[in-house]
């Protein structure tokens, strides 16, 4: 959408971060970073930890729009984006749907997998089925993951049916629902997606076994983001058009992030895909942008603009 509008009609601009999931200290760090860019571009803007009393929070915070950079479930599951309809209240990112299905990462594989778009086999962890018949299915390496989690948390790589028990145990402190995917052998890589356009793809390489927490977050811990991302012209094309068509699939708006493999016969898969990109200073989305030429304050302000247009346009606040 192409739509510009005046932001003085949201004169009050509410970050909204923190929250109560895991992945609670990163979105701090994201909103912080945008709270201080909006200041930075004369937005009036504040900061909102939104914690067990979040409703109760959005009645006595007054705001025009709000900038959602929360992560992980209760922020970017669709829950806060329900709330924030309800009191009719503009906000970025994605809606409701999409965002719930995007933190699905199962049900996210059956809607490309409908749609034709290539994604590792998986399987949801249940009762009936047994650890040998996972390995049998899937064959080893496995990655065990929570099914409802960002940001690597909670995830295993494993290689027998010993590793698979403490795996699943440890995907289990996270979430009920474990999911188990095909492992890729092959190369990382991470395409972000701005209204509906792809940026330039990032590689990524870690001296770890995969791209873990650490590994994401941690100082000194041997990861690379390649930009350019050593690719082809003709396969990073393809690969922006296979991160376009996964953003479209669900239905996702304004911007997100899809993670992707590239096996060893150059056969891409899709991994999984964020609703809600992390904007701290090791973050991927703000990288890639940089690379296209876009200044982080200029990113946030587009961030801001274009959901503010599609997100006035489909709500109207009750009465």
């Amino acid at each position: 959408m192409n739509t510009k509008i005046n932001l003085t009609q949201f004169e009050r601009v509410a970050v909204l971060m923190g929250g109560t999931s895991a992945e609670r200290d990163i979105s701090l760090r994201s909103g912080q970073a945008i709270l201080a860019s909006l200041k930075r571009s004369s937005i009036d803007a504040y900061g909102l930890d939104l914690k067990e009393n979040a409703v109760q929070q959005l009645l006595d915070h007054p705001m025009d729009i709000a900038f959602i950079a929360l992560h992980g479930r209760g922020g970017e599951d669709g829950r806060i984006q329900g709330v924030l309809e309800w009191l009719g209240i503009p906000y970025t990112g994605s809606g409701v749907l999409a965002s719930a299905l995007a933190m699905d990462k199962y049900r996210t594989k059956e809607i490309w997998l409908y749609k034709g778009l290539s994604t590792p086999k998986a399987e949801l962890l249940t009762s009936q089925v047994s650890a040998t018949e996972l390995a049998v299915s899937l064959g080893f390496p496995i990655m065990v993951k929570p099914n409802h989690e960002g940001s690597s948390i909670g995830l295993s790589k494993v290689r027998s049916l010993e590793e698979l028990e403490a795996a699943i145990h440890e995907a289990n402190q996270f979430d009920h629902e474990i999911l188990a995917e095909s492992f890729v052998e092959g190369r990382e890589f991470t395409v972000s997606v701005l209204n509906g356009e792809a940026l330039p793809v990032i590689g990524v390489k870690t001296s770890h076994d995969f791209y873990d927490f650490s590994a994401k977050y941690a100082e000194n811990q041997g990861t690379q983001y390649l930009l350019p991302c050593g690719l082809s012209p003709i396969m990073e094309e393809r690969l922006k058009k296979l991160a376009v068509k996964a953003f479209q699939a669900i239905n996702c708006q304004g911007w997100a992030r899809v993670d992707m493999m590239l096996d060893l016969n150059d056969t891409p898969w899709l991994i999984e895909i964020n609703t809600s990109p992390g904007m701290t200073e090791t973050s991927l989305f703000p990288k890639a942008a940089a690379y296209a030429g876009m200044h982080f304050d200029d990113l946030v302000i587009k961030l801001l603009e274009a959901h503010a247009v599609i997100q006035t346009l489909e709500i109207s606040p009750p009465g």
